[in-house]
């Protein structure tokens, strides 16, 4: 067909890594990104049509996802043999445009870059309780390690007091969404029920449990609470919570933002690849008091970025992923509009740094 250009090897590789790069997590399965491929490189930006208004009101979780996925991009390119040439925030004109990826070297895969890589689609979120035996200690350390390769920490609650406070938090924050019906409306519009075809938000078939059935409350994706004088008292298993853990990063800008989405991401293939499951409850570091709260937790002080638990599982329920066609351009040629707005500067309140 006249206009139409012949696909390269290099579009064929490009996408090969966007498709790995959608398989990253997102609040509520957002998938708030967008890509573009041109002159070699692949273009990700933020999605500003995919921000959640009210469970993420400056951004930073939009940006989060955003790293989780520039991760698995970087990781599909190590897995062909190249090393990835990554350059955040190349254009200050841009802000919504995170960062763009060249082609580097060739350079042979790493077997634990070849785990995490294998791990990409077996990877999933979990919403419940977990296992009662808890993961190895050498095996949480080395997912310490894995944080610390991206530039942030994972600081695991392991001691009663800090575990308690952290589920107070927890509750506290939920209790105040559950109060607001403007979140509760967020909420079930990103919630998908058995008909819905649609490639976005969370399964209402992964919410089978009670959001309250462990030690930290979970969101409320089905409305069981919403009925609560109908509703069945939970069932509980506070000792099956698993190991509860904070990731952190130094500073509270958007570039420490997207480094903390590659290191969620690298803790979360590892863990994957050794047959740990993660589930998220960062309900409280959507509010700026509680987050603030939160962080005087962190031994270090350290700006907490995701609240996670870390545990066994036999569920394997996974949430969909829109197509490659429906977030990646190609050239000037095929350029659709692009949806994209720069996120909201990061709240300064508490000694959060400004955007750079």
């Amino acid at each position: 067909m006249t206009g139409q250009r012949t696909p390269t090897p290099l579009d064929h590789a490009a996408t090969h890594v966007v498709r790995a790069a959608v398989m990253a997590p997102s609040l509520h399965n957002s998938q708030p990104w967008l890509f573009s491929y041109s002159g070699g490189r692949v273009l990700l930006y933020a999605d500003g049509a995919r921000r959640l208004p009210l469970a993420d009101a400056h951004g930073r979780q939009q940006v989060i996802s955003c790293g989780a996925a520039l991760f698995n991009l970087r990781l599909a390119m190590r897995y062909l043999g190249f090393q990835p040439m990554v350059r955040p925030f190349p254009d200050a004109r841009m802000p919504a445009l995170l960062v763009r990826v060249g082609w580097g070297a060739y350079a042979r895969a790493a077997p634990a870059e070849r785990l995490m890589h294998h791990a990409m689609r077996e990877r999933h979120t979990h919403r419940g309780p977990f296992h009662a035996a808890p993961p190895p200690a050498p095996l949480v350390q080395a997912l310490r390690q894995q944080a610390r390769a991206e530039g942030a920490e994972l600081c695991t609650m392991d001691d009663l007091t800090s575990r308690s406070r952290l589920a107070e938090l927890v509750h506290e924050a939920e209790r105040l969404r559950r109060l607001s019906p403007a979140y509760v409306c967020e909420l079930r519009s990103w919630t998908r029920m058995g008909h819905d075809s649609r490639d976005d938000g969370v399964l209402a078939a992964a919410c089978d449990y009670h959001p309250d059935c462990t030690a930290l409350a979970g969101r409320d994706f089905n409305g069981v609470t919403r009925h609560p004088e109908t509703a069945s008292p939970p069932e509980k298993w506070p000792t099956r919570t698993g190991i509860v853990a904070l990731l952190t990063t130094p500073h509270d800008a958007c570039p420490d933002w997207l480094r903390a989405g590659q290191a969620l991401q690298r803790v979360l293939l590892y863990a994957t690849g050794h047959k740990i499951t993660a589930a998220f409850h960062t309900q409280p570091l959507e509010i700026a008091d509680l987050r603030a709260q939160v962080r005087a937790v962190v031994p270090s002080g350290q700006y907490p970025q995701m609240l996670l638990r870390l545990g066994y599982t036999h569920d394997r329920v996974r949430t969909p992923r829109r197509p490659v066609t429906d977030v990646l351009a190609r050239g000037t040629d095929d350029m659709r509009p692009i949806t994209c707005a720069a996120p909201p500067p990061p709240d300064t309140q508490h000694g959060a740094e400004p955007r750079g």
